[in-house]
């Protein structure tokens, strides 16, 4: 991708901080913004500073990362954060400010009365969450109406999504689903050996410890499969502990072979990915799963819960099960768990597959096409309002 008229400039806020945080949000901002400083484009991040402390520098792959307070409370953190992000991309003015996710959204006709360029991507409908209340799902909603009406760019990551918007607000939106790169298949076993694990002898999980994701279902759904020999690893943990994160913590403790490690990224966890079995998702939620992606980018065979966002990835009728059917779910894993060890050609087809439909270079390619069309937009309207004067 290359870029060879004058510099533009981006600034992002909506997500916690890069590189290396958990969620969908971090994960698809630490794809994005290095592709496109590779072109003649300036990045800027607003992190939360709670998330950062592993990460010292104030630069990363040529992003500048600007820290800033956020409140440690689920209900507080995002909409906080967002404001102070307006403030100060209202003094360094941005070619463009891109806000991720329906909660910032709140704040879009604030950065409008300020006269930045804003584009959104809309991640997913999060009101759908389990972990919100009636106030937080009205704000949410809200923040789903500023954003999709008030921006200049709108980006959807699934059809689910897209077709939301035009039938909720008559507004059309670019697709542009997470992406995914071909990543190596590690042959170290390092945390194979650290958490006890036979490669190719367990299911992977990889998801947040919150009520949407179901680990409940799949903990449950294990301890019944009779897949003999095999374990289930817990890969994830909780921004926000909670009652649920107890449950999860509790019943993984009690099921013979489930495994939780915390929250993992980098090498350990692309060995994990390198030497599962499965990969599981039994989510009630999802707008288009990273974490699926990765898992098909390693080649694994998947068992998905059949909401709208995991069948418009079009895989086969095999890899679903119905919702919240845990007996289902303890069917699939024993089918998985009796199948002989993992083909070369099905992972090498499933790899290939992936990076051809989810490649990051076009979707930084169509990114910043918005980008662009913003720009002019606005640069129209202006125009026209100056004419009529």
């Amino acid at each position: 991708m290359s870029r060879t008229n004058e510099s533009f400039s981006v600034m992002a806020l909506g997500l916690r901080g890069i590189p290396n945080v958990q969620g969908g949000i971090q994960s698809h901002c630490q794809q994005l913004y290095p592709r496109l400083i590779s072109t003649n484009v300036s990045v800027d991040v607003i992190v939360r500073s709670p998330y950062m402390k592993g990460y010292p520098s104030n630069y990363w792959k040529g992003i500048r990362l600007r820290r800033f307070w956020a409140p440690r409370r689920k209900s507080l953190e995002a909409i906080v954060h967002s404001v102070i992000g307006v403030l100060v991309a209202a003094v360094v003015r941005p070619d463009i400010l891109h806000v991720h996710g329906i909660g910032p959204g709140l704040i879009i006709p604030f950065a409008r009365m300020m006269g930045l360029r804003v584009v959104i991507t809309h991640h997913g409908p999060d009101y759908d969450r389990q972990k919100w209340g009636k106030i937080a799902r009205w704000s949410l909603r809200l923040g789903e109406r500023m954003g999709m009406k008030f921006s200049h760019g709108r980006i959807v990551i699934s059809a689910v999504i897209q077709n939301l918007v035009l039938e909720k607000y008559g507004l059309t939106s670019e697709l542009i689903p997470n992406g995914v790169e071909l990543p190596e298949l590690l042959e170290t076993t390092r945390v194979q050996k650290k958490f006890d694990l036979e490669p190719g002898r367990y299911f992977l999980m990889v998801g947040r410890l919150v009520p949407e994701k179901r680990q409940l279902d799949v903990i449950e759904a294990f301890a019944n499969c009779g897949a003999r020999g095999w374990k289930l690893v817990l890969v994830g943990e909780s921004n926000h502990p909670d009652q649920y994160t107890k449950w999860v913590m509790t019943l993984a403790q009690a099921t013979p072979g489930v495994v939780c490690t915390g929250f993992q990224s980098g090498t350990d966890l692309a060995e994990l990915y390198s030497h599962a079995g499965a990969f599981i998702l039994a989510s009630s939620h999802e707008g288009h799963s990273v974490a699926l992606l990765e898992a098909l980018s390693y080649g694994l065979p998947v068992v998905l819960s059949d909401i709208p966002a995991n069948l418009e990835m079009g895989l086969t009728g095999d890899s679903y099960f119905p919702l919240g059917d845990v007996a289902a779910l303890a069917q699939q894993l024993n089918r998985l768990g009796s199948a002989q060890v993992l083909q070369q050609v099905d992972r090498q087809n499933r790899r290939a597959w992936t990076v051809d439909r989810y490649n990051w270079r076009d979707i930084a390619e169509r990114t910043l096409a918005v980008y662009e069309s913003a720009a002019r937009q606005n640069a129209v309207t202006k125009s026209g309002m100056r004419a009529k004067s």
